[in-house]
């Protein structure tokens, strides 16, 4: 399968939100110090969209989370621990080949949140996930599709992924995308900027630090526009890390992205 079908619909959905992306499995050092020195580490996972999903899912939403991992024992940790925050993993998919990705790190120093990351991604399963490969319908049963910058840097093959995602059809949910500027994980040259302000303009809700906004569209402090005027009558919004000024939304009157919170 290379693409959606056509008119691929989302019409009676049970779930509020479904993110795509690659979860990792994260060991973080047992004391503070350089990687060199700790002499062991304690498992956890980390993943942008996979984060998203187990919050919104600790929040009372119906949400989902779909990725690639490989056929491993980690695999079955991050599969088995995401599910266990009350998100449904089912459309999750098995890399027979590829492994999960890992990283580890450091502790933050509080004084210049610094850390030293080493990551264990390329080739890894999530990195394989292409438009050929991934459940459609499942992606297309939420209201809301959220994505991320990160899965566009992976590999060719998930760029290609986000660009069929975002591309406007009929029964498209609304797309948030989190732009994640992540420069070590591009591959030379300055398209990643060209790359994130694309894939922004193509989407309907953008979250974006001011950091990443001045260095994908050249603005700082103003919020910017990265839909060019593009999405008309659909939710559009920015939001920021600066607090009140942070944060910019515009959409058109009563439109619901969530439902409350269910009691």
């Amino acid at each position: 399968m290379s693409g959606p079908a056509a008119g691929t619909a989302v019409a009676a959905t049970t779930t509020d939100v479904v993110c795509l992306g690659e979860s990792m499995v994260t060991f973080l050092p047992s004391q503070p110090g350089r990687l060199a020195d700790v002499p062991s580490f304690g498992r956890g996972i980390g993943g942008a969209e996979s984060n998203v999903a187990c919050a919104l899912a600790a929040a009372g939403h119906r949400a989902a989370w779909v990725g690639r991992v490989g056929a491993d024992g980690f695999g079955d940790h991050l599969v088995e621990t995401i599910a266990s925050y009350g998100v449904d993993t089912s459309a999750v998919r098995r890399d027979p080949v590829r492994p999960t990705g890992i990283y580890f790190r450091t502790a933050t120093d509080r004084g210049t949140d610094t850390h030293e990351v080493a990551y264990y991604r390329a080739g890894s399963a999530a990195s394989a996930m292409s438009p050929a490969n991934v459940p459609y319908e499942e992606l297309f049963a939420g209201r809301v599709l959220h994505l991320s910058g990160i899965t566009a840097a992976l590999s060719g093959d998930c760029l290609a992924l986000l660009r069929e995602l975002t591309a406007a059809r009929p029964g498209r949910p609304l797309v948030s995308f989190d732009v994640n500027h992540r420069p070590h994980l591009w591959r030379g040259g300055d398209a990643d900027a060209s790359v994130l302000l694309e894939l922004a303009r193509r989407s309907d809700l953008v979250f974006v630090g001011e950091d990443e906004a001045e260095e994908a569209w050249g603005d700082r402090g103003r919020g910017g526009d990265p839909g060019g005027g593009s999405g008309a009558g659909r939710a559009r919004g920015e939001a920021g890390e600066r607090g009140r000024d942070g944060v910019r939304l515009g959409a058109p009157p009563r439109t619901p992205l969530l439902n409350r919170r269910r009691g």
